[in-house]
């Protein structure tokens, strides 16, 4: 099967519900207007069927690191949890190792064992630690994922309050990318949630910098920007990549309702496919592929 590459998936089963292994409560599903019958969690099964019908080949799936471990409100998903999945389908899902700067060397080794795992990249969430893209705690990662061959993503724009509890900041403007891409031209940095409400912003870094790219996740297609359907469609088709951040989005909506833009072919095929393989270099040599 070729067909589409998420690369923002969440684990949602019914497990890491019940293990608070998520982040999110009562009011944030109802923001995101999720089915009441999926609050409880979509076991894997069901998951993947929901990838069949909507033609996702591959999810990269996120091994969550949100927050200081001793922080109240915080919570993990172990890499190996996200890694049995990806050993039990590794034609379906590759895993994204999550960054904790808080965690000093401990984070750098377990970088290196995300790699022995098979994971492809890592990702981060900025607000978790109230701390900008372009904080100093952060550039050993990145310098981490350089020396390993890691696309970093990260979360960039505005983030919602996902639980009552503990309401984050949002520190993490496109613009913070800037510095960060000068410092380490060599690491492919993904500002994925589309950079909203600075998204024109987010079109701006990847426009400047070779190594700065955009992910379309967490937003269901049809209200992306005009500017960004524009710029995806033209000579920023090489630098957009499709996501879904499930369970945000729903796999099926979200490839349907790009479809619906109208996009030229060669700017659909990169957009939802081609620009994985290439950004992703890890992910090519997984599945036994050429990157694009």
């Amino acid at each position: 099967m070729a067909g589409v590459i998420d690369i923002v998936v969440n684990l949602f089963g019914p497990e890491e519900v019940a293990a608070g292994q998520t982040g999110l409560d009562a009011g944030f599903m109802e923001q995101v207007r999720m089915p009441p019958a999926m609050r409880g969690g979509v076991g894997m099964d069901d998951y993947l069927r929901k990838m069949d019908d909507a033609g996702i080949e591959h999810s990269l799936l996120i091994a969550v690191r949100a927050g200081d471990p001793r922080m109240r409100g915080s919570f993990d998903i172990p890499y190996e949890q996200v890694a049995r999945w990806c050993d039990a389908h590794p034609d379906r899902f590759s895993g994204l190792a999550g960054a904790d700067p808080t965690r000093g060397m401990k984070q750098l080794r377990d970088l290196e064992r995300a790699v022995e795992l098979g994971f492809v990249g890592v990702h981060a969430y900025p607000h978790w630690f109230s701390l900008p893209p372009d904080a100093a705690r952060w550039y050993p990662i990145y310098a981490k994922c350089c020396e390993l061959d890691l696309p970093f993503m990260l979360q960039v724009g505005q983030n919602l309050v996902y639980s009552r509890e503990l309401r984050l900041p949002s520190v993490a403007r496109p613009i913070l990318l800037d510095q960060v891409a000068i410092d380490f031209p060599d690491l492919a940095l993904i500002g994925i949630h589309v950079g909203t409400p600075w998204a024109d912003e987010m079109i701006a870094m990847a426009w400047k910098h070779p190594n700065v790219f955009i992910g379309i996740d967490a937003y269901a297609p049809r209200y992306l920007p005009p500017s960004l359907v524009r710029y995806m469609d033209s000579y920023g088709s090489h630098k957009v990549l499709f996501g879904t951040d499930w369970p945000v989005v729903d796999p099926g909506r979200a490839v349907e309702e790009l479809l619906a833009h109208g996009l030229r072919v060669d700017s659909h095929d990169r957009v939802t496919r081609l620009n994985a393989l290439s950004v992703f270099r890890k992910l090519s040599a997984r599945l036994g592929l050429a990157p694009a």
